[in-house]
């Protein structure tokens, strides 16, 4: 007999799938590795968005939305490239998951008032303060009020054996210590591989040299873990990106910021692409201009209006923004030529006036024409975290080569596939996260249904 229903490595995402199956009478270990995750797991490191098409709060706000919308908006931006069975099952699960975790977790769920690139409609649930520490620190919160949840922490997964219908997990104690128990299934919320620099040349060469801005443990766990008993992989060269991450305080300049009318310009001054097609893929291209690094320009009516984001705070207090009165002596603080700045500050202004249609980098959308006084803020691109991972199913059920699933054995966020397709360019806001926390929570509905029924084989 197995000594617990469900293990669940990870304590980032993978904590809804523990909650999940507590909640139905199951009892679940959560073995996470390091242990500062409370601060520094990508949970933790997120801006907290969840999409729920079709939420309590779209309707609330009269917004129309469903799953094939969302669907629809994610073929947009994937070209057609994001996993069928995940995506679906996600756009399916995003509402009942934002509904549950507001309802049954406790967490302050809100509806973003801001327009994120790639989406129709305004669907993205987060909290106060948009970030993902608030986020985790109240699915702890619950998870230590649960009595059927056991945490071990510091405890790394090592390997996971078959074991008369259930896996005989080790588990490696950093003082090299060894435990062991038996689970009639493993969720793999591991996270992916964004510190192992080898993986990451091979398959993100684009974005290799860039800053990483994640968890220090996604060095790829559940690929080897799975690997080892035939696991099939699917997509590893998918990836969110960001170009927002300031320079001097290491923290996001949120890409609020450029959907309320701020703009991006190179080392030189020069704007090299529309950045409303999103922050992920802008930061491939921010590390292909010269000297890979850049500038967010905004202006006081853009400061305001995001100081509702601890990063942007973080940013602020950290002393990163240079403000000036006038275009030349921005360009000066910044060290560009100030003829160029100006240039590039008229023709998005042009839009913003309903002058043009579409300025010469192909935007087509500006709130409003940046005002004095200005300030920049210096960035550099960096990687957040990987996308692709693990095959899975709409159950989020672990796939062999030949597609038929290991019995018992799970995956989520990081360590599975997600929903972005290929390379930084099918990323849409949320949509970490939301494997995240929604294979989880598919896991556990699962291993609920069977669990009803019978044993699982593993």
């Amino acid at each position: 007999m197995a000594d617990v229903d469900l293990l669940v490595a990870g304590a980032g995402g993978g904590l809804a799938g523990a909650l999940r199956a507590a909640g139905a009478g199951l009892d679940v270990v959560v073995a996470e590795a390091n242990p500062h995750f409370r601060r520094g797991n990508n949970t933790a490191m997120s801006t907290a968005m969840v999409p729920g098409p079709g939420s309590r709060w779209q309707r609330a706000a009269g917004i129309e939305d469903s799953p094939e919308r969302f669907l629809a908006d994610v073929a947009a931006k994937t070209h057609g490239e994001a996993d069928p069975a995940v995506a679906g099952t996600l756009a399916r699960v995003g509402a009942p998951l934002v509904e549950w975790l507001a309802d049954h977790v406790g967490l302050p769920l809100e509806l973003a008032d801001v327009d994120y690139p790639g989406h129709s409609v305004r669907r993205v649930h987060t909290v106060p303060g948009r970030h993902g520490s608030a986020l985790l620190r109240g699915l702890l919160d619950a998870v230590e009020a649960e009595p059927r949840i056991d945490l071990l922490v510091p405890a790394r997964l090592v390997e996971i054996l078959p074991d008369d219908g259930a896996w005989r997990a080790r588990l490696r104690r950093p003082d090299g210590g060894v435990e062991e128990l038996t689970a009639r299934a493993v969720l793999l919320a591991t996270s992916g591989y964004g510190t192992d620099p080898d993986l990451v040349a091979t398959h993100l060469p684009e974005i290799a040299d860039a800053a990483y801005h994640g968890s220090e443990y996604a060095t790829g766990d559940a690929l080897s873990l799975a690997g080892a008993h035939g696991a099939a992989v699917r997509a590893l060269d998918a990836y969110q990106g960001h170009a927002g991450l300031s320079a001097a305080a290491r923290t996001l300049v949120t890409w609020t910021t450029v959907m309320a009318g701020a703009v991006v310009v190179d080392a030189e001054g020069r704007r090299f692409g529309d950045e409303t097609v999103g922050y992920s893929e802008y930061a491939a291209m921010l590390a292909a201009r010269p000297g890979a690094r850049g500038w967010v320009v905004l202006d006081a009516r853009i400061d305001a209006d995001t100081q509702g984001f601890q990063d942007y705070r973080d940013v602020v207090e950290a002393g990163a923004l240079r403000w000036a009165d006038t275009v030349p002596e921005l360009a000066a603080r910044i060290g560009v030529d100030a003829s160029v700045l100006a240039a590039e500050l008229d023709d998005a202004a042009a839009v913003a006036r309903g002058d043009s249609p579409v300025d010469r980098v192909g935007r087509r959308r500006v709130a409003a024409p940046l005002e004095p006084p200005y300030a920049a803020v210096e960035i550099v691109p960096a990687l957040f975290h990987t996308q692709g991972g693990l095959a899975v199913d709409a159950d989020a059920r672990v796939l062999a080569a030949s597609g038929e699933p290991l019995g018992g054995l799970y995956a989520s966020g990081g360590a599975a596939v997600g929903m972005s397709g290929h390379g930084a360019a099918g990323y849409l806001a949320g949509n970490g996260l939301l494997p995240a926390l929604g294979l989880a929570y598919r896991a556990a509905d699962h291993l609920v249904a069977v669990s009803a029924e019978k044993e699982i084989p593993a």
